[in-house]
């Protein structure tokens, strides 16, 4: 066991955080011997899930978050200041932006180590080798769409042996939908094996529903909606898949907001009036009701996913999936019928949920139109899935105000391109104004 975390250590310290943003490491050598070993590939996979669901989540969160006015930074701290800002205020020199973009190209990085260098190693059998690449291919996916809900341009690759290209982000979420049905195909032509499960995944990670939902989510995002509404329709939603932290290794949430306390969330999902229900039992999860005024605002204490540095959080949650069905539903001009009730399969449901996100709420009784139906579902979204880091994509694909006029929702269209970047990359795209 100790000899596994000294390779995965390794393996770690040596992937190009970047494109181009690290000087040679000293390391590398060892690595790429790591990257030879049937160990190496195994604690790599650990690796790349556990930095994902650590650093990856935590630059996740924060700066969709405050951009979207979940929450709100208060702390005097320059890059806490020009996020909470928003709009031109917002420089390329800001840290939770570097930070948001290098934590995605890093998990880009070890997920394409583990891609080219795991079907060349023979010791790895079969069945063990579906689950690894079916892994590689969920979280590469996953990187590339949180770079495409972010920016307009993003590379696809995170190769640094020669500066990388941009793409738009259309382009972005069609490879990532390519990667997962990669995924999707590794894993259903051989079931991984319980080494993988056991050894590789644990037991709270479902990969093969992971994918699904992964599918449905992007499908989405990209405009695919009947493959958005197939995909979602294979999930199993009995099935729950979770991050799992220790204190060792705890929850970025409850770090972001018990620890490093520079942000604090805004009352009421940071929704304006009318697109929040009094009553929703969903507030009293993730919310302690221990109400303050900040800076003007009411802010509200946080527990739900960040209870404790041990929490878990979901990959994904179920009623993700049912909305998921609702809106491509609409979006198809399918059946108004169809949509509300999955609508109120999530508006109605008081228990039974795998992770304890019931909105208890009465069904649905305004007008049922496709525009009207669509907006609910946006209402719903914007409660079941807080913090998620979903809200952004959500605002530009429901049209929701935005900058400069309206900072309601959203004080930024797109981030600016971090400096570093700028810097050791000609290929570098001009930064949106907004």
């Amino acid at each position: 066991m100790k000899t596994k975390y000294k390779i995965l250590t390794v393996l770690m310290l040596a992937m190009a955080s970047s494109c181009k943003l690290d000087q040679v490491n000293p390391n590398a050598p060892a690595a790429e011997q790591a990257l030879g070993t049937r160990e190496g590939i195994i604690a790599l996979s650990i690796g790349s899930r556990q930095f994902y669901s650590t650093t990856g989540l935590s630059s996740i969160i924060l700066a969709p978050a405050t951009t979207t006015r979940e929450m709100k930074g208060f702390a005097t701290f320059t890059t806490v200041l020009e996020l909470e800002a928003g709009g031109t205020a917002l420089p390329t020199a800001n840290a939770a932006v570097l930070n948001y973009w290098s934590a995605m190209q890093r998990e880009m990085a070890m997920c394409e180590n583990i891609i080219a260098n795991a079907p060349q190693i023979s010791s790895i059998e079969p069945a063990l080798l579906s689950g690894i690449m079916g892994q590689a291919y969920l979280f590469k996916a996953m990187a590339l769409a949180e770079l495409a809900m972010a920016f307009q341009q993003a590379n696809i690759t995170a190769s640094t042996a020669t500066p990388v290209t941009f793409v738009p982000r259309a382009q972005v979420f069609t490879e990532a939908v390519r990667l997962l049905d990669l995924g999707v195909a590794a894993v259903k032509a051989n079931t991984p094996n319980s080494t993988y499960s056991g050894s590789v995944a644990g037991g709270d990670f479902d990969l093969i529903n992971t994918l699904y939902a992964m599918q449905a989510r992007i499908n989405l995002m990209a405009g695919n909606y009947q493959k958005a509404l197939d995909n979602a329709n294979l999930v199993d939603l009995t099935k729950a898949s979770r991050f799992i932290y220790s204190t060792q290794s705890p929850n970025p949430l409850y770090t972001l907001f018990n620890i490093t306390r520079s942000y604090v969330p805004r009352d009421n999902f940071g929704l304006p009036a009318g697109l929040y229900y009094s009553g929703d039992q969903r507030y009293n999860f993730y919310f302690n009701g221990v109400k303050t005024i900040v800076g003007g605002e009411i802010t509200v204490g946080l527990t739900g996913f960040a209870a404790s540095q041990t929490t878990a959080i979901p990959v994904y949650l179920p009623d993700e999936i049912k909305l998921i069905k609702a809106e491509a539903t609409l979006r198809l001009n399918g059946s108004l019928t169809d949509a509300l009730a999955q609508i109120n399969a999530v508006r109605t449901q008081t228990s039974g949920d795998l992770f304890g996100v019931n909105a208890g709420l009465s069904a649905y009784s305004g007008p049922v139109t496709n525009a009207d139906l669509l907006l609910e579902v946006y209402k719903q979204r914007c409660a079941e899935l807080y913090l998620s880091g979903l809200k952004w994509e959500d605002t530009r694909r429901f049209n929701r105000p935005a900058p400069p006029t309206d900072l309601s929702e959203r004080n930024r269209i797109f981030y600016p391109y971090p400096d570093q970047e700028r810097l050791n990359n000609p290929n570098t795209p001009a930064d949106p104004a907004i």
